[in-house]
């Protein structure tokens, strides 16, 4: 019986090809622009997740104090205020993995006849297990090329294609700031950080050769900050706490006293980013379902016109022993398939959309099968909600009334 209904529910909306396809307009407009949304929201969550990774997990950053010059702050980092011994102390705290002392030294760097203007990252070995970024090409200086000042760089892959183009990095020589540095490693591909920063552009020096020959006089013997890698999430803000307390009293600080450095947990901030991408995509999908509940309303309005149309037919059908149920199940099945329908040529337009946008906003929005499963199953439930009363009106006509009309 099914069967036969399915069939004469497709006749009725083939017979009214113009209606049904502007009826079913609103659910392809709302599947389209939800599936859209809910792919770009993911995409957006995607990206920020890949830059959180790209951070390093369980991670603290630490960061010298604001320096002060006619009366006006210069900003966190530009302070001497942190020295390679607050390192050590915090090295040695309780469930401290590594703390890695770092400077950056924005410089014209020249390699033969190429120059380019990128960071150079002066650090001790740990930071390249706090960050988990190691090379894939070559190696990282060793603690005792730190220790004795050696002249060798580990590069990233931007910073390796400005400087020698085709040719082989390694072994090769770059010049900072006139000091001569032999490229030993080439870094892992990064890509792209926050704010679309480029990662992968950008020298590492051992910090001791940093410090002396490429830091400027004020802050020779200064660091600008320290990467701190913590065993465990959960110890996250007991070690900030005992960051503070340390720094503060090697740094003889007065009680009251304002704090000269700044210690950040990255894992909160991306925990908010995650959150705040997460509530963005539910927006964006919530206003793409207002056009679903239109297109619902919209399928109402048209079934209700097709019981009006069909009255006699209703009759007919009552008067040689079609039950009350099978009809209100004939027009619930006609609403159902106006909404399948829709949504499927919907999901189809909002996937296409996706991959546009995807090449459009330079990151990945692929569409997800639960994002399809879930449009699917949302639009069955549209389609039955709005179709009930319709189907409920023609099966409580009366026969007799029916034939009359």
């Amino acid at each position: 019986m099914i069967d036969a209904m399915l069939a004469e529910a497709w006749s009725a909306l083939v017979a009214n090809r113009l209606r049904s396809a502007l009826t079913m307009l609103g659910m392809i407009i709302g599947v389209a622009a939800v599936i859209l949304m809910l792919a770009i929201g993911g995409g957006v969550q995607k990206q920020v997740s890949s830059a959180i990774s790209g951070l390093g997990s369980n991670l603290l950053i630490i960061t010298a104090g604001s320096s002060k010059q006619g009366g006006f702050a210069a900003g966190a980092g530009t302070g001497a205020t942190l020295r390679l011994d607050d390192a050590d102390a915090i090295a040695k705290l309780k469930n401290v993995v590594a703390a890695a002392p770092q400077t950056q030294i924005p410089a014209q760097v020249v390699a033969g006849a190429s120059n380019w203007a990128t960071t150079t990252v002066g650090s001790t070995p740990a930071y390249f297990v706090v960050n988990d970024w190691r090379p894939d090409t070559g190696r990282a200086f060793s603690d005792m090329e730190d220790r004795a000042a050696a002249r060798v760089a580990v590069i990233g892959h931007t910073a390796a294609d400005k400087l020698f183009g085709a040719n082989d990095p390694m072994g090769g020589s770059v010049r900072i700031k006139g000091v001569s540095f032999t490229v030993i490693g080439i870094m892992a591909t990064r890509g792209q950080g926050f704010g679309g920063v480029d990662r992968d552009d950008v020298i590492f020096v051992p910090l001791t050769t940093a410090l002396r020959q490429l830091q400027g006089n004020a802050f020779r013997r200064s660091i600008r900050s320290i990467a701190v890698g913590v065993d465990d999430a959960d110890n996250l803000q007991p070690v900030s706490d005992r960051i503070t307390e340390v720094l503060r009293r090697v740094h003889h600080l007065d009680p009251g006293a304002p704090d000269d450095f700044t210690v950040n947990n990255l894992t909160a901030v991306t925990d908010t980013l995650s959150s705040t991408t997460a509530a963005i995509s539910l927006l964006l999908a919530a206003i793409g379902s207002i056009s679903l509940i239109v297109g619902g309303i919209g399928i109402m309005n048209i079934m209700l016109v097709s019981v009006t149309e069909r009255t006699r037919e209703i009759g007919i059908r009552m008067a040689i022993g079609a039950s009350r149920a099978a009809v209100r199940l004939q027009f619930l099945l006609e609403a159902l398939m106006l909404s399948l329908l829709g949504c499927g040529i919907g999901v189809g337009l909002g996937t296409g959309l996706a991959t546009l946008a995807s090449g459009a906003i330079g990151f990945d929005t692929s569409v997800t099968v639960g994002a399809v499963a879930t449009a699917f199953i949302v639009s069955a439930s549209i389609g039955i909600f709005f179709g009930w009363y319709p189907a409920t009106r023609a099966a409580k006509l009366s026969p007799i009334e029916a034939l009359r009309s």
